[in-house]
């Protein structure tokens, strides 16, 4: 199927028109005066329900919304955004009763969110996850999370990372949203499932074209002969329909590997997008599609040190671009038939973009790009045609408020608050003194700018939802990043110490050599981590104390490591990134180290110097037990080689060889801090759902997993024909359980001293590569 040609000139025609309309707009006489009259009904109604909240905005971001509760004012503040994301992304006339109706019960079940969530909007994945769980879409919440690390592993360090997966995330939101609105009541729960598992999946790949197309050709990472390369393998795969390949030979060797990842996830989310579509609207999609590209790469091609492009030359592919985004969207399925829909979609992009552009504005002039507002500065003195951009974006609230909605006091409102609410952050980002310069630069009627200023101070509660919610997804991206990175900061501090006291220095005899050996390589050490960071951080233990214990937990998990890889049981050949011990040296070597260092364990625990006696004993008759229980495990699991075990028999063997490990990384410093057993218990069940959801993760990585990172090589455990979640559940059951456990452990880190570092743990417990 190909597109029609004549498509993308019918559009440009659209948009000129109403190009045209928006510049005859500007140049009538009541132009101006229309527009002071709107702002001053617009603050006359505004005064009737007039409560000052904008101090509250002085207050913690994450506070707003509670500050809203309490001064009355939530259900006005969600109304709002809730009818502007109607009008804005869904085309709706937001001014019928069916419509009023339909706002006022979203609005209802997102402050009833609200007030569960204590006010607060939590971007954990934990809580993205329970959404997917109400609507049965854990599979696609999988998908969607490996897709996000792929894309991060794709994009160069030069390119925005959060930024992409916040644009990738709108975009599903926004696709969902409308999926959500066409849904019939009447549809089965499976059936349901299957749609907004598509609308994420679409969402997702739609979404993916920003960093992988815009942002690739925008940025400079690749040559001006590569970029037309890749701009024709865009421009005709949409314009035939077809995929086109790309070969070695088009790109310098250096950007080979990145072009070919690209290729093929820009290939998969064609593929999906085209198949996905009903036959009826596959030409629509390809037409938009392609008008979105070509509109991009018209405002891409042009140089801000060319001073001949004419005032069409600048707007017309700003609503191509603006009006197409929005008009894919609506492509990917039918929609219910309302009025006005599209219309309102081609028309109002421009708004957003217009609006965007001014914010941008000196970004975009320090990366010399062309926008109208970057053009009239660097050309408005030498060329008086040229039109003042500000001047177009209100001629844009004009044009609505006044032809297409005339008397509809709600659409005038909304779209108002958006704009001043658009002025108040820039004024707040720039600062009152740059902000007052910009505005004299796009002045284009002082009696307007005098009632603007005026609007914009006296003005209050036009704050929006989805504003906040940007800002705090940001901020949470950033903070996230920022803990991860001091996370694995710490990691790697602890983990130097510790190693630094692990060897034995002397090495006197092989067994201690051996020893030392078993003991190096590419280790986790996460065991010995736990014991640190709760003894020190958590606990206030002395730091000889501290040692011995971190010495005794490592010495004996190497000890059931060395067991579990002989010969006789798993026989691996590599560990820790190198040969395991019977490999090296000999079976019967590897079997007395690993003895050897079980009671070296217990010896670094009896030298320990305390003032009550009786908690030494507790902790070596509770070490003593653990390894009793490691060698349980491991004996569960030589019997389980060759047969197929049940869940409950699975799960058992995780404790045994796992979870045990990890209790034990924490019950030895509370023994010895004569921690209450509430505190003790609490250990034990953190303990035994952190060791299951690694022990699945470690599953999964069997068969997923990069040699290299994992230091042993996948799929060993098909090839021992052992029983795994992963064989008994699948791989989507088998994620399902890992997060009930990951879940279940954070609950119980809640009785526990609060230590960041333990929540940081156990996301990386899921979320690792390794």
């Amino acid at each position: 199927m190909q597109m029609d040609k004549d498509y993308f000139q019918t559009k440009q025609e659209q948009a000129k028109a109403y190009f045209q309309t928006l510049q005859a707009q500007i140049q009538e006489e009541n132009f101006a005066s229309a527009l002071i009259e709107t702002l001053h009904q617009y603050q006359q109604d505004k005064k009737k329900t007039w409560v000052n909240i904008d101090h509250w905005k002085q207050q913690p971001s994450k506070l707003f919304i509670s500050y809203l509760a309490k001064s009355g004012q939530l259900d006005a503040y969600l109304h709002r955004s809730i009818s502007y994301i109607y009008f804005r992304d869904l085309g709706r006339d937001i001014t019928s009763e069916a419509m009023q109706n339909r706002i006022t019960a979203v609005t209802e079940g997102v402050k009833n969110y609200l007030n569960q969530k204590e006010q607060r909007v939590p971007f954990h994945l934990t809580e993205l996850y329970q959404m997917a769980q109400k609507e049965s879409l854990e599979e696609v919440f999988f998908w969607v999370s490996d897709k996000l690390k792929r894309v991060s592993a794709i994009l160069p360090d030069g390119l925005d990372k959060n930024e992409a997966k916040r644009k990738i995330m709108k975009i599903i939101a926004g696709v969902v949203m409308h999926e959500l609105e066409e849904l019939d009541g009447e549809l089965s729960k499976d059936r349901r499932r299957q749609l907004l598992d598509q609308a994420v999946r679409t969402g997702y790949y739609y979404g993916l074209t920003y960093p992988l197309i815009d942002d690739v050709l925008d940025a400079d990472m690749l040559t001006a002969s590569e970029k037309k390369t890749f701009a024709y393998f865009i421009r005709q795969t949409l314009f035939t329909g077809e995929v086109l390949p790309v070969k070695a030979d088009d790109w310098q060797k250096n950007h080979w590997e990145f072009i070919s990842a690209v290729h093929q996830e820009l290939s998969e989310a064609f593929h999906y997008l085209k198949s996905c579509q009903p036959e009826e609207n596959r030409q629509l999609f390809l037409e938009n599609a392609y008008l979105f590209f070509e509109a991009q790469e018209l405002d891409r091609q042009k140089h801000l040190d060319n001073d001949r492009y004419t005032n069409e030359d600048l707007y017309t592919s700003v609503i191509l671009k603006s009006a197409s985004s929005r008009l894919i969207i609506r492509s990917f399925k039918p929609f219910s038939e309302v009025e006005n829909i599209e219309a309102n979609m081609f028309h109002y992009g421009m708004y957003n973009q217009l609006a965007d552009d001014l914010t941008d504005l000196d970004e975009d002039l320090a990366n010399r790009n062309v926008t109208p507002y970057t053009y009239f500065v660097t050309y408005r003195e030498q060329n008086s045609n040229l039109i003042n951009p500000f001047a177009m974006y209100w001629s844009v609230i004009y044009y609505f408020i006044h032809k297409l909605y005339p008397g509809k006091p709600e659409i005038r409102d909304v779209i108002l608050d958006r704009a001043i609410n658009g002025l108040k952050r820039l004024k707040a980002r720039l600062g009152k003194e740059r902000y007052q310069k910009l505005m004299q630069q796009f002045s284009f009627d002082p009696n307007f700018d005098k009632a603007l200023e005026k609007t914009v101070h006296r003005t209050h509660n036009v704050a929006f939802f989805d504003k906040w919610i940007r800002d705090q997804f940001l901020d949470t991206l950033k903070q996230n990043q920022q803990l991860k990175n001091q996370f694995v900061s710490k990691m790697k501090e602890i983990k130097e110490q510790v190693e630094e006291q692990l060897p034995f220095e002397s090495a006197k005899n092989s067994l201690e050599e051996a020893a030392n050996d078993s003991l190096s390589g590419n280790a986790k050490r996460l065991r010995p981590m736990m014991t640190w960071v709760l003894a020190k951080e958590g606990l206030r233990l002395p730091d000889h104390l501290v040692l011995s214990l971190v010495k005794s937990i490592e010495y004996m998990h190497t000890a059931s490591l060395i067991f579990d890889d002989l010969p006789s049981q798993d026989n691996a050949p590599e560990r820790r990134g190198k040969q395991t011990l019977h490999e090296k040296y000999n079976h019967a070597t590897a079997e007395l180290t690993g003895l050897w260092l079980t009671q070296r364990a217990v010896e670094e625990q009896a030298v320990i110097k305390h003032q009550e006696p009786g908690r030494l004993l507790e902790l070596i008759a509770y070490s003593t037990r653990t390894t009793q229980n490691m060698c349980q495990g491991q004996f569960l699991d030589l019997q389980a080689k060759g047969k197929q075990l049940t869940l409950d028999e699975l799960r058992e063997l995780s404790v045994y060889k796992t979870s045990f490990g990890f209790e034990a990384a924490l019950m030895m410093p509370m023994i010895m801090a004569g921690e209450s057993d509430e505190r003790k218990q609490a250990v034990q069940r953190f303990a035994y759902h952190a060791g299951i959801a690694f022990q699945i993760k470690d599953d999964l990585l069997d068969i997923t997993g990069d040699a290299k990172l994992l230091g042993k090589q996948p799929g060993r455990d098909e090839r021992n024909n052992s029983s795994t979640f992963v064989s008994i559940l699948g791989k989507e059951e088998a994620q399902k359980e890992m997060w009930r456990h990951y879940m279940a452990a954070r609950k119980e880190l809640a009785t526990l001293p609060d230590i960041a570092f333990f929540y940081q743990l156990l996301d990386y417990l899921i979320l690792r590569d390794h």
